[in-house]
């Protein structure tokens, strides 16, 4: 499929400029198709046997799928629910001291700060929050985790490729990676990468994926355990876990969630995900310049896919953005409205976007 063609996938594309894959991507038809496939078979063939071995084979593709495009070994992915299932797995399997730092940023998403408050309040952790462009630097003998997003949410900045140097475990936000940026987990270096499904990847909400190195998976306490994550589950209380990522698995997604998430997935994949990646950020990349040349100041970014902007009422303007047609976001407690360009969008969306602007 040539990367012409994709936009033709999308159905909500045909009605407004959807720029909003930051929160969740648009879904393709053929996979809303697949999901709908999977309960008419349950309604028509009932939930026995058959049925569940289908949602292992749906699993098994989606984790080799998942694995692809983080880069990593099948062995090394977990699938979850979402970023933050995957970040609370790891902070809460670590069982850290007391006195020990966590070290973040200043502009984390609630996905990763909530689980930090958790772990908090459990272990009795400090959290330092610095400036994620700094934050490789700031690393000191009290450091025992390093917690910070890959791609940032607020303005798509990303982490200092320094990381992969620090001598203490890093467990990166993935949620605006995959999909938007390509992935190399043995490039980036990190121990976790917990990462999304529903934004970039276009699968359903409630889908994820968190990749482990074999090291860290050694130092995690799984206490969250059931049929799907162990290796034995007919052996009663003395059953054990997968002795690789599937140890972390959550331990329930439908078969209709999968087959949507996978059915998204084999089609970014038919175009390549690659070509996806670089599409997309080109995209942003002219989406500035228009911004720029209608008098709005760019926030800090990386190469990614998305781009903030200044505006005086950013609640105000993104809901009448919405009533012209244009779907993005606002960022709370700041000045900004943000703007997510996928490989579905085309020059007549950023049009259609900076011209509502215009007309204010």
């Amino acid at each position: 499929m040539e990367i012409g063609e994709l936009r033709g996938e999308f159905p909500v594309v045909a009605r407004v400029a959807y720029l909003n894959a930051g929160t969740d991507g648009p879904l393709p038809a053929r996979a809303v198709r697949a999901g709908c496939a999977e309960l008419e078979r349950e309604l028509a063939d009932g939930r026995t046997l058959a049925h569940f071995e289908r949602r292992f084979e749906l699993g098994r593709l989606l984790r080799e799928g998942y694995a692809r495009v983080l880069g990593c070994e099948t062995a090394d992915a977990s699938l979850t629910t979402s970023t933050t299932e995957g970040i609370t797995q790891v902070l809460a399997g670590l069982e850290l001291q007391a006195g020990s730092e966590i070290l973040t940023s200043d502009e984390e998403h609630p996905g990763l700060l909530g689980p930090l408050g958790a772990a908090r309040e459990a272990c009795g952790v400090t959290i330092r929050e610095v400036p994620l462009e700094r934050i490789a630097a700031e690393v000191g003998p009290r450091t025992a985790l390093v917690a910070c997003s890959h791609v940032g949410w607020v303005s798509g900045s990303l982490a200092p490729a320094e990381l992969r140097d620090c001598e203490v475990p890093v467990l990166l936000d993935g949620a605006q990676g995959p999909g938007a940026v390509p992935l190399d987990m043995r490039e980036l270096g990190c121990a976790a990468y917990a990462a999304a499904g529903q934004k970039w990847l276009c699968g359903p909400d409630g889908t994820g994926v968190l990749y482990t190195t074999p090291e860290l998976r050694g130092r995690l306490t799984v206490r969250r355990r059931g049929y799907v994550n162990l290796l034995d589950p007919n052996a009663g209380v003395e059953a054990h876990l997968h002795e690789d990522a599937r140890c972390l698995d959550t331990l329930a997604l439908s078969a209709e969630t999968l087959a949507v998430a996978l059915s998204s997935l084999e089609l970014l994949e038919q175009v390549g995900l690659d070509r996806v990646c670089s599409n997309a950020r080109e995209r942003a990349l002219e989406l500035c310049g228009l911004l720029e040349r209608a008098g709005r100041e760019i926030a800090p970014r990386g190469e990614t896919t998305l781009v903030s902007f200044t505006s005086e009422d950013p609640e105000g303007e993104r809901d009448r953005l919405r009533e012209a047609g244009v779907v993005l976001r606002n960022i709370p407690g700041r000045p900004w409205l943000r703007a997510s360009v996928g490989a579905w969008n085309d020059a007549g969306d950023l049009q259609r976007l900076v011209g509502a602007l215009e007309r204010r």
